[in-house]
């Protein structure tokens, strides 16, 4: 009997940019299903598109603070100005129908049946709003995770941790350049453990401008990490016309 081997896309942090998204979209191989890992909304200017598309690919995802916080499930007190003002004016934008969905979207830990030993949150296994961006923050969930791999976003950083007889490393895919599209494979070695951050679609904080996005293969155990080009003036405009901040638009073209 043949074995089944399954491949997913994993999507995360979002933030409204609808270009970057439909970029990773065309770029993306063939997948059986979609995760996204949360922040849907925030920053960008197209809330509502980017909502009506994901919800589109597929029915597994987990929320992200922006998601709580444009939806009332969290104060914005808590927020930068930049973030907090994106967020307010996400809620004025959202239909009806997108508010109550994004509102009603599931907290992490996520685990799917046909995935096996494996996890999908937002920020870390302990907290969905924590962030998981050194050897540091990641080493506590990390050896307490009953789970083999857990996927996380919320930190735009794309890359992730291993736990390997008790030796934790960070890594980050390498890229020859900044200006195509471009994908990085890590085998993952058994019986490791593995936090992987599959980076930012819509707002990397790496300093590489490019959409990012991932794909696990649980047959050769792999993850393919890719970095994309996208139509990013046209992001940009779509944030100045709407009259949010201009350093939401400034800051994609820096990958920061």
């Amino acid at each position: 009997m043949p074995v089944h081997v399954l491949r997913i896309l994993l999507l995360s942090d979002i933030h409204s940019n609808l270009e970057a998204l439909e970029a990773c979209l065309s770029a993306a191989p063939a997948h059986d299903l979609v995760v996204n890992l949360g922040d849907l909304v925030g920053y960008g200017a197209n809330p509502n598109e980017v909502t009506d598309r994901s919800r589109n690919l597929g029915r597994y995802f987990v929320r992200g603070n922006h998601d709580k916080a444009a939806t009332g499930l969290m104060p914005t007190s808590s927020f930068n100005p930049v973030a907090a003002l994106a967020a307010l004016w996400t809620r004025d934008e959202l239909t009806p129908q997108n508010l109550q969905w994004l509102h009603d979207l599931p907290q992490g830990p996520l685990q799917i049946a046909e995935a096996g030993d494996v996890q999908f949150v937002h920020g870390s296994p302990l907290d969905e709003d924590e962030y998981l961006a050194s050897l540091r923050d990641a080493l506590e969930p990390m050896a307490i995770s009953p789970v083999a791999l857990t996927f996380f976003g919320h930190t735009h950083l794309q890359g992730g941790f291993v736990l390997n007889n008790d030796v934790c490393d960070a890594f980050r895919p390498q890229y020859a350049s900044i200006g195509k599209t471009e994908s990085w494979t890590l085998k993952m070695e058994k019986p490791s453990r593995h936090f992987i951050n599959p980076g930012s679609v819509g707002q990397p904080r790496d300093g590489d401008w490019r959409a990012a996005f991932a794909v696990f293969d649980d047959g050769p155990n792999t993850i393919d990490f890719f970095r994309v080009p996208y139509d990013l003036k046209a992001a940009q405009e779509k944030i100045l016309a709407a009259n949010l901040p201009a350093r939401l638009a400034t800051r994609l073209a820096t990958g920061q």
